[in-house]
């Protein structure tokens, strides 16, 4: 058996957690620059607002209705993300992180309990230990587990946990799911399934497995089959290094000022080095690039980027953020208003499989790896930046977020504080 514990409405529910005056209350939560809704309650959704809707577009009904908005605070999102884990791994051997807000559980081998109510010890556990709601499927693949979890959504009867194992109760629920909604079905792919008819997962199961190789290949047989109680998605209790990182931004306002975009920049390249010693990898190249404001047509337009090859592949802040601004000095154009920028790291590579030049000064390579060692230290310890380099002017990237609420987990200063009389 597999369970998905999916977070409800995760970015609002942790905001909750700090603002339980906001339960029951119309919630949103906007994206970088507070441009487009990314989370909304369950409220919020039924005052008709959608995933994705520009707030410039919505503000009528969040003044109308009082909707509360918060500009989106990853900071504390993470950590919260990072304390409902903690609760999952006392109920599994291992799991899977799917996303910031999903896991997989592997209960396989797990026997002699009732998964019904295994599920909703998941739900409250979670609730009782971080106050995130927790949806918990419980099924024979993960495809089905995922669709548990949904009911849960669906009907507060099952109390946060489903167990979907019997086949006539898949069947009864598969024939009403719709095909969108099933994990591994992209967008592109629905049209040409409804012109064969195919308007939910039960109808997709019926379909011949040479028809869905044909549609959608070896990936499509693997959901085809998994929606028959079939296990065919591997889990995954391993972390995976990405293999290519990016770090980007849109600007609250147009930069018109080189040093001022160099700054960004280097924060940029701060955080992408920050990110590969995290996953202990090194990037053997990056590539910057920075662009205007492509919907104001009357100003003009440039779209400007640099490839970086490095020596030696490297994961060191201080060799990053120098290449970095080099290059954005001499990608800058004066007259042009850059509204984003940002780093990409390319041919990543484990740090163990780094292949030295015959005359690369190993010792000094192992002294940046002690200072840098130094620097993350004090940085988890005191909060990041506390220490950087002077080249990333005050550490704070130009953005909106003018809504975000205070980092109560991350942050010492924003701890809440309690007054008892």
């Amino acid at each position: 058996m597999f369970a998905l514990a999916d977070c409800n409405n995760f970015f609002v529910s942790c905001e909750r957690v700090f603002r339980p005056d906001l339960q029951g209350k119309p919630v949103i939560v906007l994206s970088n620059n507070d441009g487009c809704a990314v989370a909304r309650s369950n409220e919020a959704k039924a005052l008709g607002i959608k995933m994705g809707d520009p707030f410039f577009k919505i503000r009528d009904i969040v003044e109308k209705h009082k909707v509360a908005v918060f500009s989106g605070n990853m900071a504390l999102y993470g950590d919260m993300s990072q304390r409902v884990r903690w609760v999952l791994e006392g109920f599994a051997p291992s799991i899977e992180v799917y996303s910031i807000d999903e896991a997989f559980l592997d209960l396989r081998g797990v026997t002699n309990i009732d998964f019904d109510e295994y599920a909703k010890r998941i739900s409250a556990s979670c609730w009782k230990l971080t106050s995130i709601p927790v949806s918990v499927g419980i099924a024979p693949t993960k495809t089905l587990a995922k669709i548990a979890s949904k009911l849960c959504k669906q009907y507060p009867r099952l109390r946060g946990g489903c167990y979907m194992h019997r086949e006539e109760d898949i069947e009864k629920v598969l024939r009403k799911f719709s095909i969108e909604d099933v994990w591994g079905i992209g967008r592109r792919t629905v049209p040409k399934l409804k012109l064969r008819g195919v308007n939910t997962a039960y109808d997709f199961t019926r379909l011949s497995e040479s028809v869905v190789r044909m549609l959608l290949g070896i990936a499509g047989v693997r959901t085809w089959k998994e929606l028959q109680g079939v296990p065919c998605i591997e889990f995954e209790d391993g972390f995976e290094a990405k293999q290519s990182i990016c770090v980007s931004r849109s600007f609250s306002s147009e930069i018109y000022d080189s040093r001022e975009l160099q700054e960004q920049v280097a924060n940029f390249a701060s955080s992408l080095a920050e990110k590969l010693r995290k996953q202990k990898s090194v990037a053997a190249g990056m590539l910057v690039f920075a662009r205007t404001n492509r919907f104001k047509e009357t100003e003009p337009q440039m779209y400007a980027n640099a490839l970086v090859p490095f020596l030696t592949p490297t994961s060191d802040e201080r060799t990053i953020i120098s290449h970095a601004i080099k290059v954005t000095k001499e990608m800058f154009k004066d007259g042009y208003g850059y509204k984003k920028a940002g780093v990409i790291a390319n041919r990543v590579v484990s740090e163990d499989n780094v292949m030295y030049a015959l005359f690369e000064d190993t010792e000094n390579i192992a002294r940046e790896h002690r200072i840098t060692s130094v620097l993350d230290s004090i940085n988890k310890t005191f909060g990041k930046g506390t220490i950087r380099l002077a080249a990333q002017g005050n550490g704070i990237i130009k953005s909106s977020s003018e809504n975000q609420s205070p980092h109560y987990t991350t942050l010492w200063s924003d701890i809440p504080t309690v007054s008892v009389k």
